[in-house]
C-alpha cells in the first residue's frame, strides 16, 4: 500500500464518481479503478459500491475514509512542518541574557520575535553571568547568548552588538550624587557593590581594571551574582557601583545614576555555538541585529 492510494481512495469517497475523483486527482479513470481494486485486494474487504450512476460507501468504507482521511492530513501536516522549520519559522530557541541587557534589550527582543516569527518558541534565562552563559551554549541548555566580552571559547561564535558606556550608582543622598559628571577617581575610597569575581563575571574585571587604571584599589565590601541585588544594595546604602549604562533602565527607588567622564565602556554581544545552523537562530540574529 502507497499513500496515494488513500489520496484517491479519498477522493472516490468524497466525489461518490470515479470520472469526478479521477478529473479531480488530474488523472485518467482507468487508472484510478485500477488503483481500488488494488486496495480493496490488499485489505481483503469491500470499500465501496459500484452502480452504474454512482459509488457508495460500503460500512468497511465508512470507517476506513476516517481513518484514511487522518493520516493524508497528518502526512500534509508533517510536510508543512518540515518546510516551516527549514525556513526558520519554526522552532525552539533559549536565550540567556546578562542583567543590563536583560532590563534594556530583551523585552523589545521578545516582542519582535513573537511579532515575526509567532510559531518559534522563546524562552529566557534573565540575569545570567557571561561565564555562566558560555558555559550553558556549550552544553545546549541555551541557544543564544547575550553577553559581556571577552568570551574565550573556540566553539562559540561571538558578534559583537553594541558598545555601552560605564556609568556610576549612588545612593540618593550621597555627596557624589549632586554631581552632573563623574571620574572614578572620585569613587577612590568609596565601599563598592561589584559583580562576582573569580572568574564569574566580566564585569567584575572591567570594573577592577578601570579603577586601577585611574589609580586606586576599589574597596570591596559586597559581591553579588544579579544586576538587580547589585542595584538594590546600591539603593541601601552599602556602596557605590560602577555598571553598564543600561542597568539605568532599572529604576530602583534610592538610586541615582550619573555619568563618567572619558571613555570607559564595555561591549554587549550576542554568542551562539560555532556549529549551530538552525534555520530559525539565523532569523533570529537578523532580528537582533536590526534592533541594535
Amino acid at each position: 500500500m502507497e499513500l496515494r492510494h488513500l489520496r484517491y481512495f479519498v477522493a472516490v469517497a468524497e466525489e461518490r464518481h470515479f470520472g469526478r475523483a479521477a478529473a479531480r486527482l488530474h488523472i485518467a479513470q482507468p487508472p484510478l479503478s485500477q488503483q481500488i481494486r488494488q486496495l480493496e485486494a490488499e485489505l481483503g474487504v469491500q470499500l465501496l459500491r459500484r452502480t452504474t450512476r454512482r459509488v457508495e460507501l460500503t460500512a468497511a468504507g465508512e470507517a476506513y475514509l476516517d481513518r484514511a482521511r487522518q493520516i493524508v492530513a497528518a502526512v500534509s501536516s508533517a510536510a508543512g512542518e518540515a518546510q516551516r522549520v527549514a525556513a526558520g519559522l519554526q522552532g525552539r530557541l533559549v536565550i540567556g541574557c546578562v542583567g543590563s541587557a536583560t532590563y534594556s534589550l530583551l523585552p523589545q527582543l521578545v516582542r519582535t520575535l513573537r511579532e515575526e516569527l509567532p510559531d518559534v518558541e522563546v524562552s529566557v534565562q534573565g540575569e545570567m553571568l557571561a561565564p555562566d552563559q558560555a558555559g550553558a551554549l556549550l552544553a545546549g541548555r541555551i541557544d543564544l547568548g547575550l553577553l559581556r566580552r571577552p568570551v574565550d571559547e573556540d566553539a562559540l561564535r561571538v558578534r559583537t552588538l553594541r558598545t555601552d558606556r560605564l556609568i556610576v550608582a549612588v545612593p540618593d543622598g550621597h555627596r557624589l550624587a549632586g554631581r552632573a559628571r563623574l571620574r572614578l577617581r572620585d569613587l577612590a575610597g568609596e565601599d563598592f557593590v561589584i559583580h562576582a569575581g573569580g572568574g564569574r563575571s566580566v564585569m567584575h574585571d572591567a570594573v577592577q581594571a578601570r579603577c586601577r587604571e585611574a589609580g586606586f584599589e576599589p574597596r570591596v565590601r559586597h559581591e553579588v551574582a544579579e544586576t538587580s541585588t547589585l542595584v538594590t544594595f546600591v539603593a541601601a546604602g552599602l556602596g557605590v557601583a560602577v555598571v553598564p549604562e543600561p542597568t539605568a533602565e532599572l529604576m530602583v527607588p534610592g538610586v541615582a545614576y550619573r555619568p563618567l567622564t572619558g571613555r570607559a565602556t564595555v561591549e554587549l554581544a550576542a554568542a551562539t555555538r560555532a556549529d549551530d545552523e538552525a534555520p530559525h537562530l539565523h532569523r533570529a540574529l537578523a532580528v537582533l541585529a536590526n534592533l541594535v
